[in-house]
């Protein structure tokens, strides 16, 4: 497994993550069989993958406590992620979303923050968190200055509660503020080689400032796992549901897509799943994007996690560069 430096922080991880997103069991992606999922997360360490990420939002504060749950007495074994600036139990900020019966609200002010932190600690098991990271970002309906945000951050990396500042579903404008205003380390935006248009935000952001690049999403929730044919039954959830490429007229782009790449597949070895990891994993400067993929079972973890293992061609990188930049 490939490692990187995560921003300045002086963290080293794998460049493979796992998220815990599903691991929630929420309307989103539907009922996750818990233990499974623990064994998933000692698997991935297993494998080599460090980087576990999580929030308290999936789940409505599930997934921290099955995280917490796998890491006791294994803490120091990996990098944990968490996050904070969504609430669904207090009626101040700005609606995200409704869903399984509450009202998610994007608020990062300094006091709430607080109040997260403690909370994550307690359903993660552990005194101190490796990287946290604001979830979404204030709204003009219920504005907070990242300046006020980014100030009780690093009051909690002095306190030892956290090592290191991320920042998620930015622009370009707050990303300058947050490292204005801060050490920033990471950011985590959705990104895949369907969806590229992150890279023109923030690939030459992140390398003046050495902050690292997190891509979350890189295989559109499953669709380029080369698994789906046309046909082929999906458990579609919330999740699923927003994404494009599961409709029934693009479905057979995608299985055209796996089936051109089906030599490259044999070149290296590996599945399309892995092709597209090592793929994303190759992009921006080659040493600064870390891959976040999601997994709740033994088998899944198993086969994203391979995928940072793979060094590709840089011919065929540009190759698949171009096939999908002609598909979509």
């Amino acid at each position: 497994m490939k490692q990187m430096q995560i921003g300045k922080s002086g963290i080293t991880a794998s460049a493979v993550g796992m998220g815990a997103w599903a691991i929630g069991g929420d309307s989103q992606w539907g009922p996750s069989d818990d233990s499974e999922s623990i064994r998933a997360i000692h698997r991935a360490r297993e494998l080599g993958v460090s980087l576990l990420d999580t929030a308290p939002v999936y789940g409505l504060g599930h997934s921290e406590e099955v995280v917490g749950k796998a890491l006791k007495g294994r803490r120091k074994d990996y990098i944990l992620a968490t996050k904070c600036g969504l609430r669904w139990d207090i009626d101040e900020g700005t609606v995200l979303m409704e869903r399984d019966g509450v009202t998610i609200r994007r608020n990062a002010r300094p006091e709430r923050i607080a109040e997260e932190i403690e909370r994550s600690l307690r359903q993660l098991q552990t005194d101190y968190i490796d990287i946290y990271i604001v979830h979404w970002q204030a709204m003009p309906d219920f504005p907070v200055p990242i300046s006020d945000t980014m100030g009780a951050l690093m009051d909690l990396k002095k306190q030892g509660k956290i090592r290191a500042v991320g920042a998620s579903n930015l622009d370009r404008d707050q990303f300058l503020e947050y490292v204005k205003h801060g050490q920033l380390d990471l950011i985590q935006e959705k990104y895949s080689m369907l969806d590229r248009t992150v890279e023109a935000k923030f690939f030459d952001l992140c390398d003046r400032h050495q902050v690292s690049f997190q891509a979350y999403s890189p295989l559109e929730r499953g669709i380029l796992t080369g698994k789906y044919k046309v046909g082929t039954p999906v458990n579609m959830g919330l999740a699923r549901s927003k994404i494009k490429w599961f409709e029934k007229d693009n479905l057979p782009r995608i299985v055209a897509l796996a089936d051109r790449w089906r030599p490259l597949c044999e070149k290296y070895a590996c599945p399309m799943t892995q092709l597209v990891i090592a793929w994303t994993a190759a992009q921006g400067n080659g040493k600064n994007v870390n891959v976040l993929v999601g997994a709740r079972t033994i088998p899944q973890i198993e086969e994203n996690a391979y995928g940072g293992s793979i060094e590709l061609d840089p011919a065929d990188i540009a190759s698949m560069r171009r096939d999908v930049e002609a598909f979509s």
